[in-house]
């Protein structure tokens, strides 16, 4: 039974966008006149487009790269079309896949839906046919990926939002990450718990050319140690299909691995086979897959004491320590905790549909005086509970004549905030106060002495 062509009133015709043109394509046709029209028709509107004249061809090429998309005749010279993507879905294969063939019968349409082959394309068959199957496959494709990709988000920690703060801490930060955007070496992200290492990895990725690729994180203390191997690098189950892992589905983008610390051995090997070829085997797969790929690594642990101790392999910390960016405490960059406290402030007034709390004149006070072991995470989970609560904690609360913007922004204010911190910092020592400061200890006793007033 042939399968309906297209008549000419239902052909549309296609809009070409930065989906078709982000493509890698392969094209394997024994024929030079096709490939030739193919060429032709799609080279000016896909990243990058190769051609196999023979199955064989198209397999040494499958080695060398990775393609979104490979258009695919059925009758060849040795073999069909058909049973070259059985054997590849074996070997690893993942890509989609349009069938271009003159002869389509029901056995035939069957056998490749099994095979995973997502449209025909009969011959013989216009330009804008061939491109309209194109972009309704990448956009299955994509669909797919940022349905799995946006499951994972809504699952994961909630915590998401800007990199807040003009500390000279935090823009050290900044000026670190401006500098390693636009390169593609792993960076290792260091320091305390709740520092904000994911924020500043988001960070390093929106100011990056893969900002429009995904970003995806991984806790590696999150996953099972009996499933996180599958999980990254994808498996060939059932009907010789692949199930993509996370590392396949970041293809392009960044992959942020957290508490790499507590990574098991098998993926601690796994791993370093990655980051040293750029390319990744899936579970039960007989072919490696490229990648092109930006790997950034988060932990709160001592790294250097892991390997010494024989927990963490030393090659794999070597080939993750290339740059390595600490965050610093929130009490090392207390200057922005102010502006932490009113955008969390706001944030959660909104997404819990209740009101917001007055940031007085005495409670910003006491925030900025406080230790804030928990750093960041401490202050956000604060100001949530206090708003579902409806009022801070008795060693935050606070009265004054200021509140919200007058109190933050007020010059005598801030100088109080930042004075009384940095005598706090000195245990109460004035002269060492003042010195740190830079005035003299006379202006440090008549500042305290007019807040004592």
């Amino acid at each position: 039974m042939a399968l309906p062509r297209p008549t000419p009133a239902e052909e549309k015709p296609v809009t070409f966008d930065s989906m078709l043109s982000g493509a890698s394509v392969l094209v394997v046709d024994d024929e030079p006149g096709m490939r030739n029209f193919l060429a032709k028709t799609l080279q000016p509107r896909v990243k990058r487009l190769e051609e196999a004249a023979s199955p064989a061809e198209a397999s040494k090429k499958l080695d060398l790269a990775h393609f979104d998309l490979v258009i695919l005749d059925n009758i060849m010279p040795g073999t069909t079309g058909l049973d070259w993507i059985t054997e590849q879905r074996r070997k690893g294969f993942f890509a989609d896949v349009i069938m271009i063939t003159a002869y389509a019968d029901l056995e035939t349409a069957i056998t490749a839906l099994r095979a995973g082959v997502s449209d025909f394309v009969l011959k013989p068959f216009r330009a804008n046919q061939i491109i309209g199957a194109m972009e309704r496959s990448l956009d299955r494709t994509y669909l797919r990926r940022d349905n799995t990709l946006l499951r994972r988000e809504l699952t994961a920690d909630p915590a998401r939002g800007p990199l807040l703060g003009t500390s000279y801490a935090l823009e050290t930060v900044r000026g670190v990450i401006d500098r390693l955007a636009p390169l593609s070496t792993p960076v290792l992200f260091t320091g305390d718990s709740g520092t904000g290492k994911e924020l500043a990895a988001r960070h390093l990725h929106k100011e990056s050319d893969r900002a429009e690729k995904p970003f995806v994180a991984v806790n590696c203390a999150a996953i099972s140690p009996d499933h996180i191997v599958s999980e990254l690098f994808g498996q060939v189950h059932q009907g010789d299909q692949l199930k993509p892992g996370l590392l396949l589905l970041a293809d392009g983008g960044t992959l942020f691995l957290d508490e790499v610390a507590q990574m098991p051995d098998p993926l601690q090997a796994a791993l370093l086979r990655v980051l040293e070829d750029m390319k990744l085997r899936p579970v039960g797969a007989e072919r490696e897959i490229p990648l092109n790929l930006r790997f950034l690594f988060a932990t709160n642990a001592d790294l250097e004491a892991a390997v010494a101790e024989g927990r963490f392999r030393a090659d794999l910390y070597h080939r993750m320590n290339i740059m390595t960016l600490k965050m610093p405490l929130l009490r090392d960059r207390s200057e922005d905790i102010v502006e932490l406290a009113s955008h969390f402030m706001a944030q959660f007034s909104q997404a819990l549909g209740m009101p917001a709390l007055e940031l007085n004149e005495e409670t910003l006070l006491k925030m900025r005086r406080y230790d804030w072991p928990g750093n960041v995470r401490e202050l956000r989970n604060l100001i949530e509970r206090s708003v579902i609560l409806g009022e801070f904690p008795e060693n935050f609360a606070g009265q004054g004549a200021l509140a919200g913007e007058k109190a933050i922004e007020n010059l005598d204010l801030v100088a109080q905030r930042h004075i009384l911190h940095i005598l706090d910092l000195c245990g109460g020592n004035r002269a060492e106060a003042a010195r740190r400061l830079g005035v003299s200890r006379k202006t440090v006793d008549r500042k305290i002495a007019s807040w004592s007033d």
